[in-house]
């Protein structure tokens, strides 16, 4: 390990040492010279020589970023119903006591088919068999104030936190939010340990970062890395811009810190993209500023509150730029607008492509969501869209995210309407699982889909090759159906098409 540390560094100065030998041998040729334009050789020489050059900077000193940190890094573990702690995706529950789902349930066959933990061979274990879980934290001020993950609270009846210096305490929860999977941890005690909390916005990619946590249980273990990426959006929708990095993290990492080299809190850390359950290179964690803003939230109203803007988009791809006179494809390309919602109100239409909201660029469609999600409702955003080959600024009045009467609304619409399907959107832990992106999740069956042998469980990606993982995507893609409908479900792990004749 050592050796393979130290090749790199060596290259690294052989190659400042080249570039200073060059500015020497060009001193050297221009003393040869006597005339007043052999000057400019020697300037433009050193110029080509100090720009080719790269800056050496040391390695962080991660044992003392964990000497000083550790103290404040906690393990939590949970009991709870085991129903909801499975349903809330943690990967760290605790399968030989985890019975999962009510036959009963509509999900139940969902789960059956796709390998949930406890339902070997499609029997699920009775319901009042407790679950337990682990997790990680970090203490956010001196009076007990944790910062965790929403999944590795969600459902727990008994959340006990023990601290580095093997003391243990019961824990309140004092909030979660699903949305941005941030809760918030209250324990009895005083003077306690504290991390510093640092900001993304200075955060550069290839920095190195390190994360604290108790992976598989064991505790306050370390591992570092690099940051990958910034402002990561994610196929499920989410309102988190996150942090990519190449940090190890396993089960029981979720909720712990990351620190970058000059151990401040950055981020985080919460989900991983694998295939084996196991960390495979690719670590995710929600920016510090984020969680903050949550905590701060739930610490004055025990309550968070995310803004609505009331629109479903989709990426831009180059096709789309070239059609649509884009100079390059980015943006979020609005596919379809919620009646009475505060995009119809500020005049958005479909086939705009938003570019900038409060003069923030867009780049990804998944930019929006997370920017607006993370306003207050009532707030007024400037927008820029792009229409009809110019840009055009809008203004909206943002409503409340959790008013769900147009939510609620469009689901009637859906579970009534032609196809007979009561669906809802995949979390990212069962999109893990199942092994796709987006999807929607059928809950229950009845009329022309259930003829057609459409059954609970299934997941829908497409109608009529149209991906689909919202709500209004399936009515905007219904909208423009016939009397026949082409479904892609998955089932089993098997994607399939199943032909709906809707009369």
């Amino acid at each position: 390990m050592d050796k393979l540390l130290s090749t790199p560094r060596r290259l690294v100065l052989a190659l400042v040492a080249a570039g200073a030998i060059g500015a020497a041998g060009a001193g050297l040729v221009s003393g040869m010279h006597h005339s007043a334009q052999a000057s400019a050789p020697v300037a433009a020489a050193t110029a080509s020589s100090t720009a080719a050059a790269v800056p050496t900077v040391g390695m962080p000193d991660f044992a003392v970023i964990t000497r000083t940190n550790a103290p404040a890094v906690v393990n939590i573990s949970v009991v709870g119903d085991a129903r909801a702690m499975q349903m809330r995706g943690d990967d760290s529950a605790d399968e030989d006591n985890a019975p999962q789902i009510d036959p009963n349930d509509p999900f139940f066959e969902f789960f059956r088919r796709f390998g949930l933990p406890g339902m070997p061979g499609g029997q699920a274990q009775p319901r009042d068999t407790p679950a337990r879980g682990e997790g990680s934290g970090f203490i956010v001020s001196s009076d007990g104030l944790i910062l965790t993950n929403a999944h590795v609270v969600y459902g727990a009846k008994d959340v006990s936190v023990k601290l580095s210096d093997r003391r243990e305490f019961q824990a309140k929860v004092l909030g979660l939010d699903p949305k941005t999977d941030v809760a918030v941890l209250r324990i009895q005690a005083k003077d306690l340990p504290v991390v510093k909390l640092g900001n993304t916005k200075d955060l550069q990619v290839g920095e190195w970062v390190l994360a604290i946590g108790a992976p598989f249980g064991f505790e306050n273990s370390v591992t570092a890395g690099v940051v990958s990426a910034k402002g990561r959006s994610l196929p499920d929708d989410s309102l988190v811009p996150f942090l990519q990095t190449d940090v190890a993290i396993n089960p029981g990492n979720s909720g712990g810190p990351l620190f970058n080299a000059r151990g401040e809190v950055v981020g985080i850390n919460s989900q991983i993209y694998t295939r084996s359950g196991g960390y495979q290179g690719v670590s995710f964690a929600i920016p510090i500023e984020l969680a903050s803003q949550i905590q701060q939230q739930i610490v004055a109203h025990g309550k968070v509150e995310h803004a609505r803007l009331g629109v479903a988009v989709q990426e831009v791809n180059q096709g789309f730029a070239d059609s649509f006179g884009l100079s390059a494809p980015e943006g979020a390309l609005v596919s379809s607008v919620q009646d009475g919602s505060p995009a119809a109100k500020a005049g958005l239409q479909p086939g705009d492509v938003v570019q900038t909201v409060n003069g923030q660029r867009i780049v990804s469609s998944g930019d929006l969501p997370a920017y607006v999600g993370q306003r207050q409702p009532g707030e007024k955003v400037q927008l820029q869209v792009w229409r009809q080959g110019k840009a055009v600024q809008l203004t909206a009045t943002l409503a409340n995210a959790d008013d769900g009467k147009t939510q609620k609304a469009a689901k009637a619409e859906v579970e009534k309407g032609k196809l007979g399907l009561a669906l809802r959107p995949l979390t990212p832990q069962e999109q893990q699982q199942v092994g796709v992106q987006g999807g929607l999740l059928i809950g229950e069956v009845s009329g022309p889909a259930a003829q057609a042998g459409v059954a609970p469980g299934d997941v829908l990606l497409s109608i009529n090759n149209q991906a689909v993982s919202s709500v209004e995507g399936v009515q905007s893609a219904m909208a423009k159906v016939g009397k026949t409908v082409a479904l892609l479900v998955m089932r089993g792990g098997d994607k399939i098409f199943v032909p709906v004749h809707l009369g």
